[in-house]
């Protein structure tokens, strides 16, 4: 047998390391060439790399979250055939750092809910057995000694549950015990949580965040995204209100273009962009991502859902590409039907502007003053970098989104 040493490949655009996010494979594993290897993450994507041989792994150097040079020996494998290691490199090579995949360490539990103990737990001697009537009357019954069933309750008491654990033990006591929890779990911060909390800490600690909220009446729009699902054709993707919501975004961002830009503090520079590449915050198993809906103003509202659904199902497998996760210059954020009231989401550096979609509920709204109708309403609550985009113009901005919602044949205008 052969050794083969797997090293770090040249992830591309100057990348000189990367961060361990996952490892597929174990020491001892026979795994087959292409078989999925290990994760890399990168300050931009997260890279599934296969492996390039099939064989046994013999030594992994690093575990998760550990940074790793390109050109490091990663995996070696025992291989058939020729390797890629010579015998005297083989001799003179230092013992490695091996570790197998890692496992999370199960936090400390203590003992709660009902137990069942081995032995008869008696009451206290010359105690009578608190009780009330109707358990009183269901143990005579039953023909049970309640002195020898324990209570559970204040001071003792005994319910019709001790009662039935009394009966399921066979004789033995079910006592129902609750104690202090005093377990603490140590979980590390890594891979793409702990790029997300770097970023939200650029974020917040970057930017001075100005948050504005408006509530929007949404009825029209959505008897119109009924309207469009009922009539779409069989290639067209089924319609929530997220499309409708970007091609209000699309609008406004070309009258207000100060909204769609990147601050670049080191140099005092705005970079206002013609293009509006739409990032779609999305949670995924491995945490919060935003794909990017590129050149959003060239795409109509079928374009616009299918190319959302596409890129955000990629962010989801984990199968996004780096420049399916980079490039947005303005963000659409929304938790759907968990939505609350009011939200106030954090800007996507180097981003000036997020737009906070609240849930749809239906309310009493009073129309033309005398009027009360139930309405469709959604809240939109939004953030601004208050160093680019002054209150007033967040209003502003706000309100234009809201006119074209309420008034939505405007969005096709």
């Amino acid at each position: 047998m052969a050794q083969y040493d797997f090293k770090l490949p040249d992830l591309g655009e100057g990348i000189v390391e990367a961060e361990i996010a996952a490892l597929h494979v174990h020491v001892g594993d026979n795994i087959l060439e292409d078989q999925p290897l290990i994760d890399m993450m990168t300050d931009k994507a997260t890279v599934e790399i296969p492996s390039p041989v099939t064989g046994t792994v013999l030594t992994i150097s690093g575990t998760p979250g550990d940074m790793v040079r390109v050109g490091s020996v990663m995996v070696t494998f025992a291989v058939g055939g020729a390797g890629n290691v010579e015998k005297t490199d083989i001799a003179e090579k230092s013992e490695p750092v091996v570790a197998t995949a890692p496992v999370n360490p199960a936090p400390v539990t203590e003992i709660t809910g009902h137990i069942i103990t081995e032995h008869i737990i008696t009451a206290p001697a010359g105690g009578k057995p608190l009780a009330s009537p109707a358990v009183r009357r269901r143990a005579l019954e039953e023909d049970i000694d309640l002195s020898r069933v324990a209570g559970s309750g204040p001071a003792g008491r005994i319910s019709h549950r001790d009662l039935d654990d009394f009966i399921a033990a066979g004789g033995r006591i079910g006592v129902a015990l609750k104690q202090k929890r005093n377990a603490i779990e140590e979980i590390p911060v890594i891979g793409i949580r702990r790029k997300i909390a770097e970023r939200m800490e650029l974020s917040k600690r970057s930017i001075p965040h100005y948050s504005y909220v408006e509530e929007v009446d949404v009825s029209e729009v959505e008897k119109l995204r009924r309207f469009l699902n009922d009539n779409r054709t069989e290639d067209q993707p089924k319609l929530s209100i997220l499309p409708l919501i970007m091609l209000a975004t699309v609008k406004a961002m070309e009258k207000f273009p100060e909204c769609n830009s990147h601050y670049d503090p080191d140099h005092s520079l705005v970079r206002r962009f013609s293009g509006v590449h739409l990032g779609i915050a999305t949670q995924t198993p491995n945490g919060l991502m935003v794909p990017v809906v590129s050149h959003a103003e060239v795409r109509d509202i079928w374009d616009m859902a299918a190319e959302m659904q596409r890129v955000t199902a990629a962010g989801r497998t984990g199968k996004a590409t780096r420049d399916e996760l980079t490039g947005s210059t303005v963000t659409i954020t929304s938790l759907g039907p968990i939505g609350g009231i009011v939200t106030t989401p954090v800007i996507n550096y180097p981003e000036v502007c997020i737009i906070g979609v609240n849930k749809i509920v239906a309310r009493a709204m009073v129309i033309n003053g005398n009027d009360i109708q139930i309405r469709q309403m959604m809240n939109l609550s939004s953030s601004f970098d208050h160093r680019v985009v002054d209150g007033y113009v967040a209003a502003e901005l706000i309100q234009y989104i809201k006119g074209l919602l309420e008034q939505p044949a405007t969005l096709f205008m």
